[in-house]
């Protein structure tokens, strides 16, 4: 063996150990910024983490609300997502990650994902209702005030299919382009079935009464429901009935959406 060859077998151990140091030291000081896009990406712009601080391991961002990417309306939930993500898993293939809203979430959720597949721990959180304005119309132009609450069981992911349930609970709503306050309470349920899903929205109370069903899918998207009033809101709720939907019959309209 050649006198350069000893050398480079003798050095080699400490070559690996400065590879090491070096992977250990990126992975430790990842910014945040690295884990931020793969939210707008997984829900298609519509859920953002946006001024992003710390590290992939220890860090927060605000979370935003867009009807879509580059949508020009978008909204701001006060507060900060924070994180923490566990070192060890990394070498078995898994990402582990606790996160919680530091103003609107009782509990903190766990992410658990691999290359393939992503569970989120069941959960809930409160938001204004303010923050609907930046899923677009007609949410925008409504101007929705109340308390909405958000609470879904534990959330699957297997090759770009979801499995789980999120209802939406809205209470005591009212809109700036009514003089009708409170308009009323409501849930929305979505059960997420793999590669479509589906919506139910009932009324709980109030003289504004909202029912409907949809379904989603990557393919289309449709909801068909109505919208109608109490006897003796009639005539108070006319205006805003005429901007939700279609008339179809006396205080009723149809809320009617396909894509």
């Amino acid at each position: 063996m050649s006198f350069w060859m000893r050398r480079l077998r003798a050095a080699l151990p400490w070559i690996a150990v400065a590879l090491i140091a070096n992977v250990v030291v990126l992975l430790v000081m990842a910014p945040a910024a690295w884990v931020t896009p793969q939210f707008a990406k997984a829900t298609q712009g519509h859920v953002n983490l946006v001024e992003p601080t710390g590290s992939l391991w220890h860090g927060s961002a605000s979370l935003m609300l867009a009807a879509g990417p580059g949508a020009e309306s978008a909204t701001l939930l006060p507060g900060r997502i924070e994180w923490r993500t566990s070192f060890w898993p990394l070498f078995t293939g898994r990402v582990h990650m606790q996160m919680l809203q530091s103003q609107a979430m009782p509990d903190a959720v766990t992410v658990d994902a691999t290359l393939r597949s992503a569970t989120l721990s069941g959960g809930s959180i409160a938001v204004p209702a303010a923050l609907l304005a930046g899923l677009g119309a007609p949410f925008n132009t409504l101007d929705l005030q109340g308390d909405v609450r958000l609470t879904w069981t534990d959330w699957r992911s297997f090759n770009r299919q979801a499995f789980g349930q999120l209802i939406v609970t809205l209470n005591d709503m009212s809109s700036r382009v009514s003089r009708v306050k409170p308009l009323g309470s409501y849930r929305v349920v979505f059960q997420a079935q793999g590669g479509s899903g589906k919506l139910d929205l009932s009324t709980t109370k109030g003289p504004l009464l909202l029912n409907g069903h949809g379904t989603l899918s990557e393919a289309s998207t449709s909801f068909m429901g109505t919208a109608s009033t109490t006897p003796d809101s009639v005539d108070n709720l006319a205006g805003l009935l005429n901007l939700l939907g279609r008339p179809t019959g006396p205080g009723q309209v149809a809320l009617t959406f396909v894509h």
